[in-house]
This record gives C-alpha cells, structure tokens and sequence, in this order.
C-alpha cells in the first residue's frame, strides 16, 4: 500500500507586543491593511466578523476560503494575539502564511514574545 503524505496547511500564532498602543485600537485600519493582503496574496474572503470593546481593543475574525485570520489586541499591555491559518488543499501555502505573519509584524511595527508554527 502506498500512503501520501499530506499536510493540511501551516498554522501560525503570534503574540506581539508594539509601541504605538493606537494601533491596537483602530479596527478599521486593520481591516483596510488586511483586505490589502487579502488582494496581494490573491487569497478568497468569504466573511468577517468585528467587534470593538469599550476601551477600543478590537477582536476580528475574517474568514478565507482558504481558513483564516483572526487577531486580539490589549492596547493596555501593548499587546496582539494574531492567528494565520492558510490550508494547502491546492498548494502548499506554508510560504504565504509567513509571508503574511512578517506583512503583520511589520504593519504593528511589533516586537514577537511569542511565535508558534503548527503543520496541521
């Protein structure tokens, strides 16, 4: 019998700390900055989902026909948790997903504290 080896995709989570804590509270740039990437890396949204808290942090989830991206921000730590997850069901887009991540860390002008890869 022969087996394939199949990878379903690279999963990246970060978490971040940046300078500028107004950027952890403006949603509406993230969006702006993330539909940019979506074009740039030719990728598919399907929905999004934003919601800003009292004291301006945000969580938004946008969903991507090929998985997603998801991110936290505590501008009272300086702090983001962000999560990319491309799934490789055509290509491997194990490339793109960090190509993405650096996109993100260069957009906060972040420092990582904490950066996980996980092949699923």
């Amino acid at each position: 019998m022969i087996q394939h080896s199949y990878s379903p995709g690279l999963h990246k989570l970060l978490t971040l700390e940046v300078g500028n804590t107004s950027i952890l509270t403006q949603s509406f740039l993230f969006v702006a900055f993330s539909e940019n990437l979506i074009q740039k890396y030719q990728l598919e949204k399907v929905g999004i989902s934003i919601h800003d808290f009292e004291n301006n942090s945000f969580t938004i989830a946008i969903c991507l026909k090929e998985s997603h991206i998801c991110i936290h921000t505590w501008p009272e730590f300086n702090q983001l948790t962000l999560d990319v997850y491309l799934c490789n069901y055509l290509t491997d887009n194990s490339n793109k997903v960090r190509e993405i991540t650096n996109d993100y860390i260069n957009y906060f002008n972040a420092t990582i504290l904490k950066d996980f890869e996980i092949n699923r």
